[in-house]
């Protein structure tokens, strides 16, 4: 069973960038399709971006397409979002997860297609 561990949030004015990481230990990172969630105060979990398990190919939520970028490094088993010109609605505690692809997709963008879970980071988007 990997163990996912997310770090970077924070709290930060609209307009600003955060980058966070999730180091996988444990497990075949480079099988994984990996996805990034978040969950806003009294709302659902959603999901935010997706990745192919050899970073080729990558999968957005509407709400996040052209300012939030997700990628991964197979040699450091670390996967990030680089999120851009962040506004009070991103406001949430942000996930990450993964789960062994041998076909390849990555268009998982809900949460029970993945096995694998972070315990969450904090970002707070504020004046």
């Amino acid at each position: 069973q990997p163990q996912l561990t997310e770090s970077g949030g924070g709290f930060v004015q609209p307009g600003a960038s955060l980058k966070l990481s999730c180091a996988v230990s444990g497990g075949a990172f480079n099988m994984y399709t990996m996805g990034w969630f978040r969950q806003a105060p009294g709302k659902e979990r959603e999901f935010v971006a997706g990745i192919s398990w050899n970073g080729r190919n990558t999968y957005y939520a509407d709400s996040v397409k052209g300012r939030f970028t997700i990628s991964r490094d197979n040699d450091r088993t670390a996967a990030y979002l680089q999120m851009t010109n962040l506004k009070p609605e991103d406001t949430a505690v942000f996930y990450c997860a993964g789960v062994p692809s041998y076909s390849g997709t990555y268009t998982y963008n809900k949460s029970d297609q993945y096995d694998y879970w972070g315990q969450g980071t904090q970002v707070t988007v504020s004046s």
